[in-house]
Formats: structure tokens, sequence, C-alpha cells
């Protein structure tokens, strides 16, 4: 169960209350299905997200470990399972991890997170069957780094950073799955799925990487990687161990902290040409791709339709169900909540009663309240990036002379897309090239934008939207400012966004979009400021 709220506040977003009531609800899981569904993960703690949002190897080993140890030391301070149990418990956690390009590095990674958890299940929590301190993981491998040129490179990339879960025998994944060539241009077509598929069907069934036992032990380089990782690892954990672990790290905004600054210093290292993308910055003459000539353009498009039918469908679910039953779930729901216990029977009866998850949440929120984690921007240390800033930095300042106040950008992240990583660059680029910046974080309202817009001054609103509904949240945005006498502010949009999109986006009105290939983060800030420049002629 992919329950591990901690990496929502990092990178996934998909939190609503705060980090203390949160975890609580992953205990009650834990505590719950190690009895009643004992062959069951009742959590999987994600170091994937960690990645995709710009973790180092030792960010990801560390922090996943410190939300692993939050986990378990949570369910044992609850009482909920009594001592002599407990290993049971352990033996269920399960981890989904991601691989990243850089093989050897990233086998080295997986090896240290085995050894790392045995060590940390025998000496932290005295688990002594070897069986239950098993690192037991499933992995999807990295989709951060695939891109939209010469995406058919993409497919050697998954490849390779397949092979590092799978090589080493004593680091090996239980399940993996691949993502689509084609993912950085939008949603993958069922063939682009089974063309994944037959890739790992292909090393499994054909290769002989099953037949032998670890291929690496006694490689002494591999040995010493291994032990540099866990070092650092060790280090960081102990980092945060003395805040007083995951959750006192969230709420310090420590960890999402540095997850910002690890991804500045990568994409700053792919823009000065030190971190080689072939495609991208290096080796970027092609021919035209026979994969996306297509009509559709080498992706599946979103039905338009769907959001209608859905909402169509839940309507008619709510209509036809017995709404007495249902709210007496919700009444037991509420006060099992709001006396602290076991939150799970409630629920399930909940479930039964035809409980939306919506009116399950609206629930715990009037008990719990909401949350808005740390944003990380504020705080995180500037990178840099080269001569190339300096110019960006001076245009600037004379527009900004020009207009009598500093120019001043907010990035909005509307709808429910939680994958911040995009606007939180955005925001400390343009912060560093010597914008004033707006940023509050994920899951806003386009109303919200839009007042925002207005009460701010901004010169310029920049969009992030990664979850396909980009048309849709931007034109109400645009809307939005129009009926606030906004309409002459300009918008700018960054996301996975096909050709045809952004020519609708235009036509909205929408000054500039940006997509996966507009990798080179100074020139996008340099391409704002003479946006505004020509956007706002009079002196404010």
């Amino acid at each position: 169960m992919q329950n591990d709220i901690i990496k929502e506040y990092l990178s996934r977003g998909t939190y609503i209350f705060p980090p203390g009531p949160s975890l609580k609800l992953a205990v009650d899981v834990v505590a719950f299905a190690y009895r009643q569904t004992p062959k069951w993960n009742p959590t999987n703690v994600c170091s994937y997200h960690l990645q995709e949002a710009g973790a180092t190897p030792v960010q990801e080993l560390a922090f996943a470990l410190a939300t692993a140890i939050a986990i378990l030391d949570g369910v044992k301070a609850s009482g909920q399972v009594p001592d002599g149990e407990f290993a049971q418990v352990v033996g269920r956690i399960s981890f989904f991890v991601n691989a990243g390009i850089r093989l050897v590095t990233e086998i080295c990674k997986m090896r240290a997170f085995a050894e790392l958890w045995d060590e940390l299940c025998r000496n932290r929590w005295g688990i002594a069957d070897e069986k239950l301190r098993r690192f037991r993981y499933g992995v999807q491998v990295n989709s951060l780094g695939l891109t939209e040129q010469q995406p058919e490179n993409n497919v050697y990339r998954i490849l390779l950073e397949m092979l590092a879960v799978t090589l080493s025998k004593k680091a090996r994944a239980r399940a993996v799955q691949l993502p689509a060539w084609n993912e950085a241009l939008g949603l993958p077509r069922p063939w682009d799925q089974q063309w994944s598929l037959r890739l790992q069907q292909i090393v499994a069934y054909e290769t002989d990487l099953l037949e032998f036992g670890d291929i690496f032990d006694g490689s002494t380089v591999i040995a010493a990687k291994v032990a540099e990782l866990k070092a650092a690892a060790c280090e960081e954990l102990a980092r945060i161990e003395a805040m007083g672990g995951a959750v006192a790290a969230v709420e310090q905004s420590y960890m999402k902290r540095k997850l910002v600054e690890s991804n500045s210093r990568r994409l700053a290292a792919i823009e000065a040409g030190e971190q080689k993308v072939v495609g991208v910055n290096c080796f970027t003459e092609s021919a035209a791709s026979p994969l996306v000539a297509g009509a559709d353009g080498g992706f599946l498009s979103p039905d338009s339709e769907a959001e209608r039918a859905q909402i169509e469908s839940l309507r008619a679910w709510r209509a036809a169900r017995d709404g007495d039953g249902a709210a007496r779930a919700l009444a037991g729901l509420k006060a099992a909540a709001g006396e602290n216990r076991n939150i799970m029977e409630p629920s399930i009866a909940c479930a039964h009663a035809g409980v939306t998850t919506g009116e399950w949440a609206q629930v715990l929120r009037e008990i719990h309240g909401e949350y808005r984690a740390p944003t990380g921007v504020g705080r995180a240390a500037a990178v840099g990036s080269g001569t190339g800033l300096a110019p960006v930095r001076a245009a600037v300042e004379r527009v900004s002379a020009r207009l009598g106040r500093r120019i001043k950008m907010l990035v909005g992240k509307p709808g429910l897309d939680g994958h911040s990583n995009g606007a939180e660059q955005i925001a400390v680029r343009a912060r560093d090239a010597g914008f004033e910046v707006v940023y509050e974080g994920i899951r806003l309202t386009p109303a919200q934008i839009a007042n925002t817009a207005l009460e701010e001054g901004v010169h310029v609103v920049g969009l992030s939207i990664l979850s396909g509904s980009h048309v849709a949240l931007v034109g109400e945005v645009v809307a939005r400012l129009r009926a606030l006498d906004l309409g002459e502010l300009p918008v700018v949009v960054g996301g996975i966004i096909p050709p045809e999109d952004a020519a609708k986006l235009a036509e909205a009105g929408v000054a500039r979009v940006y997509t996966p290939k507009d990798y080179d983060l100074n020139a996008i800030m340099a391409d704002i400021v003479e946006v505004v420049d020509r956007s706002c002629p009079e002196a404010a």
C-alpha cells in the first residue's frame, strides 16, 4: 500500500492533514493489516518519488530509512501491536525505490539499502530472524531523466536503469515496473506499455541472469562504493534523528529544502554541460523520429469528456445508496478519529456503506484540519548556473528600474497535481535571477491564483501543470484574471504539453509555453523578462 506520507510532503504532494495525524493513519493501517491481512504489505516506503524530486543516492537512502523508522517507531509507540508480534510487522514492511541512469552507483545504492535495512532491523528493533530483516522492494525506474528530445533514446535509458535493480541478486527487486519511452511527451498508449513489458520479459526469460548467484560479490570496487554510500547515509540519518526524526524534518523544511537544492544542482549541471544528456545538451543532431510521426503524435491524449462522465457517475452513486447508512458510517468514523482510536474498521464500514473518498477525507479534515507543507524554496541555497545568469540579472535590473519596482512573478500550481519539482525550480531560479517571487505551493484553485495575482500586484503569472489538465485549468485562470480586470497580465505555462495544446493555450492568450525540451532555465528566465518588458510599457 503506497501510504508513505512523508514522501507526500517532500515530493508527491498528495497529503491533506498535518504530519502527525497523517502518520497515525499509516500506523493504523499497519496495526490492523498485520493481523487481518498478514500476507499483504501494509505500507510501502517510497524513495522513488524522492529521486524524482532530485534526491542524491545518499538522500534517497537516508530519507527513506528515516521514514521507515518513523512508521515503525510509531507502530511500537501506539501500543496496538504486542512486543512479541512486532517482528512480524517489521517483516511486512516493503519499499518502492527508484533507479537512475548512473548504473554502477545505482547497483551500489541498492546493495547499501539491503545492508542498512538489515543492520537497522537488528540494532534498532532487535529482529533476530534473518528472513524478517530482508529488504523487500519494488521499483519503477527513473522518469525524471526521460527526454522530449529524441524520445526513442529513452528506451535505452529504461533498460539500463532496470539492470541496476536486477543484476545484483543480493539486492534484486521483487517487482519491476517501467515507464514508457514517450512519457516526456504525454500519456503512453497500450502499445507503448507493452513495449516496456516486453523489455522485462526478454531480460527475465531470454537471458541467463537468473541462473547465477550475485555477480558482484568479491568486487572491491563495488564494496568500496557501497561502504561510502552507507557511511554518508548514516551521517544524514543521524542528522535527521537529531532533529527529532522524519516528521520534525518535514515540519522544519529540512528534507524538502535539501531536495530542492539537489535538484537545482542537477539542472545547473545539465545547463552547463557538465552532466551530459544525449539529445539534449550533446549529440542534438537527429533525423526525424518515425515514432512521433503519426496523427496522435506518439502518445495518448486524455478524453476531454472523462471528467464530466466521472462527476455524473459520482452523483448517480450517491443518489442510489442508502443515505442514512452512509451518514451513520461517517459518524462512526468521526467518533473513532476524535477519540484517537484505530480508524480502519470504521473506514471499512464507510466503504460498505458507499461513502466516497471525498466524504471520508472531509470528516478527517474536521478532526485534524488541513496542512500546507513548507515548499523548501525560500530557504534553498543558491546553486548558481555559471555565467549564464549574469545577463539575466542585468535584464531584470534594467526592466525593474523602468517599472519603478522589482519584477514580481507569481508561480502557481493549479489543480490536484502534486508534482511540484518544475514549479520549485522556476521559483528558485527566478529568485536567484533577481525576481521577487510569490510561490505558495501546490493544489491552488484558479480563483486563488487569480486573487493572489491581484493582491500581490505581480507582473507575470507562471503556471506549472503536469496532470494533463492544462487546457482546462489555464483557461479558467485566464478567465478569472480577466474578470478581475487583469486581462493584460501575461501568463506563461510549463508542463508536458503537446504542440496542439500549446496552440490552444496561445489562442487563449498565454504568452509562452515551456515543455521538457526547454531545459535551460536561464533562457526561460530571460524570455520571461522579455515578456514582462513588452507587456508592461508603463512604469508601475
